[in-house]
């Protein structure tokens, strides 16, 4: 499911996104992607880079692109991919949006491990 489609609500989109996440692999990709900021990283070094090649890596990516979380593009004979920054940003506000909801409001809990 793309985000794009705007009959999809922000829940499903959310559920997209962290079903795509639901594999140590495609989050590693993820976070290897974050890492790499904007201008992204070929293919080849993505893949050694996380430990999965080939066919496999191919399918990761495809689930990602899917979810919106990774974009691809085409420089020359490469393809880059980088993250969708501003989907990401979403995924992480959608959790963040009902931050002490019950509380009244937005209140910054107390750090557990303090």
């Amino acid at each position: 499911m793309k985000q794009s489609d705007p009959s999809l609500s922000r829940l499903t989109l959310a559920a997209t996104a962290f079903a795509a996440l639901g594999s140590e692999a495609r989050l590693a990709i993820l976070r290897r992607l974050v890492r790499a900021g904007p201008k992204g990283l070929p293919i080849g070094q993505l893949g050694e880079d996380v430990g999965v090649t080939g066919s496999v890596l191919t399918h990761h990516l495809k689930q990602l692109v899917s979810a919106g979380l990774v974009v691809q593009r085409r420089d020359g004979r490469r393809i880059l991919c980088s993250i969708d920054h501003a989907r990401v940003e979403d995924l992480s506000r959608f959790l963040l949006d009902e931050c002490c909801a019950d509380l009244g409001g937005h209140v910054i809990p107390d750090d557990p491990h303090d």
